[in-house]
């Protein structure tokens, strides 16, 4: 099943995608896509209706986040061999977890604002895995049986935040807008081997990164597994898996997002998203968040 939500922001209504492409609406089967519908007893009660029988959604509504109860967002850095070899950085033993958060999240077509202190602005195309099950301690045997689903996911990141600003991944990847999520939450059922999937993006029509999970260090399996042994992942978290070579940091010159930029990203059978970049409603002060540390206590 291709999960969807579907609407103006803050009002979308649930709804799905049938076999011919058509959106319909499952408002009076379920109230919202949350952790009831998505974990396996949900998704066993909606394979029993027949989408023909709901109704089309007509028009060209907005695509919103597809499911809702994430209570939280954990990313992977550097887990395609590719990417870690043109960030110049050595292969890791373990993975490199961290924190993208919620408030990031957005539609997969919502415009991305440019943070007005931002100077180095970049895209990544990644795999979303979400949790279905609770899992602790789950086995790499037993991991994906904890995935409800998967979906396209874009993880922007600010290069200077991240290793100009003290180092510190998870503020440079979790800004108001970097975490478009979807358009679809595709059923685990529907990806029998996530591990054989082509990812691409594109930068106003051309090309920047294309790859295939199978060039993942650590698999979705292995991740799921790991991130279990360290905090308990429940219904509706959502997992960024990494990104393959291409981002704009490894390019020769870099280059980064600028307002006006249209970005174009898919994974294999997950839905495409689009968005571009427009100008920060928002100003800041001349120190640009600079924090002024005092040298005494008062």
């Amino acid at each position: 099943m291709k999960l969807v939500r579907y609407g103006p922001s803050g009002r979308e209504q649930p709804g799905l995608i049938d076999a011919n492409g058509l959106l319909r609406s499952l408002r009076g089967v379920v109230a919202d896509i949350g952790p009831d519908v998505y974990a396996p007893m949900g998704q066993r009660a909606l394979r029993k209706l027949d989408p023909e029988t709901l109704p089309m959604v007509r028009g060209n509504p907005r695509l919103g986040v597809p499911f809702v109860g994430i209570s939280k967002y954990i990313a992977i850095g550097l887990n395609y061999r590719d990417h870690a070899a043109e960030a110049g950085q050595t292969l890791p033993s373990e993975p490199i977890v961290f924190n993208k958060w919620t408030t990031c999240i957005s539609g997969p077509f919502d415009p991305i604002e440019h943070p007005p202190h931002s100077t180095r602005m970049d895209w990544e195309v990644e795999l979303g895995v979400v949790i279905g099950r609770e899992a602790r301690y789950a086995s790499v045997a037993d991991a994906l049986g904890h995935v409800a689903g998967y979906c396209t996911l874009h993880d922007v990141s600010e290069r200077q935040f991240q290793f100009e600003r003290g180092s510190q991944w998870d503020k440079s990847k979790g800004l108001d807008g970097f975490g478009p999520v979807g358009p679809w939450l595709v059923t685990a059922d529907e990806v029998p081997d996530p591990q054989n999937l082509d990812l691409h993006l594109d930068v106003n029509g051309q090309r920047m990164q294309t790859g295939n999970t199978r060039d993942m260090i650590f698999s979705v399996a292995q991740i799921v597994s790991y991130l279990s042994h360290f905090m308990t992942l429940r219904p509706g978290d959502l997992i960024a898996t990494g990104t393959p070579s291409g981002v704009g940091l490894g390019r020769n010159p870099p280059r980064f997002l600028q307002v006006g930029d249209a970005v174009e990203l898919e994974v294999q059978g997950l839905g495409m998203q689009k968005q571009t970049i427009v100008q920060s409603r928002d100003k800041v002060a001349a120190d640009a968040g600079q924090l002024i540390l005092p040298t005494e206590r008062p």
